[in-house]
């Protein structure tokens, strides 16, 4: 994950927290704030000790981070969000994971509208 796209300061946690919006399915839930400011989106993980010991949290960071990593060019511009796993996900496959992620971002409608292309005739 660049640099550029990762949120790491408290405050914008905070604001997203309680001035974003949120979707949630049984696996992970989704904050997400716009920010005009910011050209890209900016991409942030939180991981209770919940889920398990930090071998268990730091995976799931991981694995996480690299499924947005996967989709950056499909996830909206000028948006700030934040991904909170949830216990189910501890035993999930990372196929099954992404999966969950696309699930919550195309419902919050974070996605980019795909442009499929018609034959012309």
């Amino acid at each position: 994950m660049q640099r550029k796209l990762r949120l790491r300061n408290r405050q914008d946690f905070n604001r997203i927290y309680r001035g974003g919006k949120s979707f949630a399915n049984s696996q992970l839930v989704v904050y997400w704030s716009r920010k005009p400011e910011v050209e890209q989106f900016r991409f942030g993980v939180s991981v209770s000790k919940k889920l398990g010991n930090a071998v268990v949290r730091n995976r799931m960071r991981r694995v996480l981070k690299e499924i947005v990593r996967a989709q950056t060019d499909s996830i909206a511009d000028h948006t700030d969000l934040i991904i909170i796993a949830r216990k189910p996900s501890v035993s999930m496959s990372t196929k099954e994971l992404e999966r969950s992620v696309l699930h919550v971002l195309r419902k919050s409608n974070l996605l980019k509208p795909r442009h499929s292309r018609q034959p012309q005739r």
